[in-house]
């Protein structure tokens, strides 16, 4: 044998050695062809994410660094008894795969699944597939489906999380000085209270000074935030829903006149899995979701905002006509005993300050009239923005205690604040934090439990409401 053809030989065993098998990597699973395939978990970025969900149907979320074959594996590890099997048991007539979807530069390298006729009130565990090798991730995979408890039973208890203000730092972008954010292990400590679901409520992602002025550097800066390290455990098993405010929209304190603002809305799109976003005929990201008994709305308070400085004319809005009469219409409808309305900045507090809902008093005051004359039970409203926490209460008269729940910020930097009159004592948080909102009880008597949480998950505060004391009184006559 020719020293040439001895040195052929080696080379091919010792490639055959490396392309074998990867350490942490599967080989079973889905099939993507012929080929050799870069290491699987290389080609991850972000995710995966689990989106929406309802009783038969969940939507999730992949994005991977370069064109590749996506595939979803998924078995329920429900029994017949409704317990929860081992995650060990994976009994194969039960699993199913999703079709496979290619990612390409064109759609930011991000798959996104529905996946549909599942059954109400299971735990279903996934496994990701890329170019037919199986992903490992070092924290659990998963999603569930609502229980079907209509006609049958009382309603589950839900814990839903809450949080808003997550500015991932980027040294060379960044402000000068020290990192204006931290503490991201804070997304941990959210995922470790195991909630159903979690609600983003805007200035999720910072646009920077070098991003927002064209749609290809406001992308990168939501696939930077989004490929955060401690930030994958809570998309991979928690069931996110978003809104946003004026950071990941635009530059500070942006409104309907930001140029880019139909871009942003494609983006924000891209990024989240929402159930729905706006009507036909109105864009933005506001919509509405149900978990349990409870009703969700999210309000878009950024795509038809007036500017914050504009004067205090009858037309001034912070979400538009069309929204607002959406938002009183839909609140009339529902019958769920809590009604939370989520808004990227405060609504119900009477200081005109920062961009807060008096800054916009005829619209203000046009919603809790329209709650009072329409006799709507069971409001109360979530917020972000601030840089602290704190629960507001206002007391219109002759109408129930309306309550606001203001959690901000996740990994910005805080503030400190001053009095408010309407502020509930004990409530007030200037350090970073998230909440926790719980839902239990049987059905004709739901409470409604809030709780803050430091950035390790320490108990800072909590505070109980009951549906019962969410309704209008008795004695409130159609002239009040």
């Amino acid at each position: 044998m020719s020293r040439r053809l001895l040195t052929v030989l080696l080379v091919v065993c010792a490639l055959a050695a490396v392309t074998g098998g990867s350490p942490g990597v599967s080989q079973q699973g889905p099939s993507s062809g012929a080929g050799a395939h870069p290491r699987a978990d290389s080609l991850l970025q972000a995710g995966p994410m689990v989106g929406y969900g309802t009783h038969r149907e969940v939507q999730l979320w992949v994005q991977t660094s370069r064109p590749a074959d996506v595939r979803l594996r998924y078995w329920s590890r429900t029994t017949a008894r409704g317990d929860t099997a081992s995650p060990a048991a994976i009994p194969d007539p039960d699993t199913a795969t999703t079709a496979v979807q290619r990612t390409s530069a064109e759609g930011s390298h991000i798959a996104r699944f529905t996946v549909s006729a599942l059954e109400p009130g299971n735990t279903y565990v996934y496994e990701l597939y890329l170019n037919g090798q199986r992903v490992e991730r070092p924290y659990p995979l998963r999603f569930q489906t609502q229980p079907l408890w209509q006609w049958r039973t009382d309603p589950p208890d839900i814990t839903m999380a809450i949080g808003s203000c997550a500015y991932i730092n980027d040294p060379t972008y960044d402000r000068p000085g020290n990192p204006y954010g931290g503490d991201e292990r804070i997304f941990r400590s959210i995922a470790a209270k195991n909630p159903d679901l979690m609600l983003w409520m805007g200035d999720n992602v910072y646009y920077r000074e070098v991003d927002w002025a064209t749609p290809t550097m406001m992308e990168a800066r939501y696939a930077h935030t989004r490929r955060a390290e401690a930030l994958q455990p809570l998309l991979g098993h928690t069931h996110n829903y978003a809104t946003w405010d004026d950071h990941d929209y635009g530059p500070n304190n942006s409104d309907r006149s930001y140029r880019q603002k139909d871009a942003s809305l494609r983006i924000f799109k891209q990024y989240w899995a929402n159930p729905n976003y706006g009507r036909p005929d109105v864009p933005g990201v506001f919509g509405k979701f149900q978990w349990g008994d409870v009703d969700v709305f999210l309000l878009d308070d950024r795509y038809h905002r007036s500017p914050t400085g504009a004067p205090r004319t009858d037309d001034k809005t912070m979400w538009g006509e069309a929204q607002r009469q959406w938002l009183i219409d839909a609140l009339t409808t529902s019958d769920a005993p809590f009604k939370l309305v989520v808004n990227g900045g405060q609504v119900i507090t009477p200081k005109a300050q920062y961009e807060t809902g008096a800054r916009f008093p005829q619209e203000q005051s046009l919603l809790l009239e329209a709650l009072r004359e329409r006799q709507v039970e069971g409001v109360v409203f979530l917020s972000g923005d601030r840089h602290i926490t704190e629960l507001l209460q206002r007391r219109p008269e002759g109408f129930y205690p309306i309550y606001e729940f203001t959690n901000s910020p996740l990994t910005a930097g805080a503030v400190t604040e001053g009095k408010n009159p309407n502020r509930v004592d004990g409530t007030l948080v200037e350090q970073r934090n998230f909440g926790t909102l719980t839902i239990s009880g049987p059905r004709e008597d739901r409470v409604l439990t809030l709780r803050t949480f430091d950035a390790d998950g320490g108990l800072l505060w909590e505070r109980t409401i009951r549906a019962q004391a969410l309704t209008v009184p008795d004695d409130t006559s159609e002239e009040e």
